[in-house]
């Protein structure tokens, strides 16, 4: 099992079994008396590794999931003597990233033995690294359609407010709506996030169609824009409640209509949650 992930991690045979501690020959070998075993070809041989055929790809996800519950159950003994540790990887849709990093932030004051990864990724990423393994968890929007082998809980609602240069809209102003929202020059994520897909349902259902100075799948570079008195943007409230703004820009709610998207921790149900994850789940929880 360590072997078939080591392989997907590295995609290199040599630099697998160099992870593994053994030798290339020996590395194939072990792979041959698997595919044996299973009855069924793991890898595509040729000069180089050429990835896994369809059966191997069973094989992998099968072997993350075994490995996972293999840490788990290490991490449960090892918390029994001497408190929490173990490694979690967490994706997280980039409208949730301030949220999930100061999530992070009181998992790591609660159990400093833990350590955590976290990836900024798209709905649809965080479903397939949950499916293969690669993720132990995900922050996402619970509109997504995901499989029914995912539990989820939510978290809070998302609503939306304008970040503006003060020199771009009325100081004076307690809100702004999506039609006068549409009509400055924005920053927005691209298209293939789902946080943008929202906000383009939203200008359609209202008849109007933003005035789309940039696209980026980061919010750090539409601040810049923003910063630079460029364009304005359109970012989730939990954005504004955990990075400072500058004096030079504004952040007004926007109304008519009043929009929010549930977002929620999502894993994959597959037996008895680890401890490691179950703390995670309850500082999330505990955050929002």
């Amino acid at each position: 099992m360590q072997l078939l992930t080591a392989l997907a991690r590295h995609g290199h045979f040599a630099r697998a079994a160099e992870e593994c501690g053994i030798s290339q020959p020996a590395f194939s070998t072990r792979i041959r008396n698997l595919e044996q075993k299973l009855g069924a070809p793991i890898v595509k041989r040729g000069h180089r590794f050429l990835g896994f055929t369809p059966e191997g790809e069973i094989a992998l996800r099968w072997a993350r999931r075994i490995l996972s519950d293999a840490d788990a159950m290490h991490a449960e003994m090892h918390a029994a003597r001497a408190g929490l540790t173990g490694h979690v990887c967490i994706g997280t849709v980039p409208t949730a990233i301030t949220f999930a990093a100061q999530a992070l932030t009181q998992m790591r004051r609660a159990h400093p033995g833990v350590e955590a990864e976290l990836r900024s990724a798209s709905s649809d990423q965080i479903r397939r690294g949950l499916s293969d393994g690669s993720m132990d968890a995900g922050i996402t929007y619970l509109s997504t359609r995901l499989p029914n082998d995912m539990k989820t809980l939510k978290l809070y609602e998302e609503r939306y407010v304008l970040i503006a240069p003060r020199s771009l809209v009325d100081p004076q102003r307690d809100n702004l709506t999506w039609v006068e929202a549409a009509e400055l020059p924005l920053c927005l994520l691209s298209s293939d996030m789902n946080n943008r897909r929202i906000l383009d349902q939203v200008f359609a259902r209202l008849g109007v169609t933003p005035d789309l100075a940039l696209e980026t799948n980061a919010f750090t570079a539409a601040l810049v824009q923003v910063s630079a008195g460029l364009s304005a943007t359109i970012a989730p409230q939990w954005l504004v409640r955990t990075v400072p703004l500058s004096n030079a820009l504004i952040s007004l709610p926007l109304t008519d209509p009043d929009v929010a998207e549930p977002i929620g921790f999502a894993y994959q149900r597959k037996g008895q949650a680890s401890p490691v994850l179950e703390a995670v789940q309850e500082i999330f929880v505990a955050t929002a």
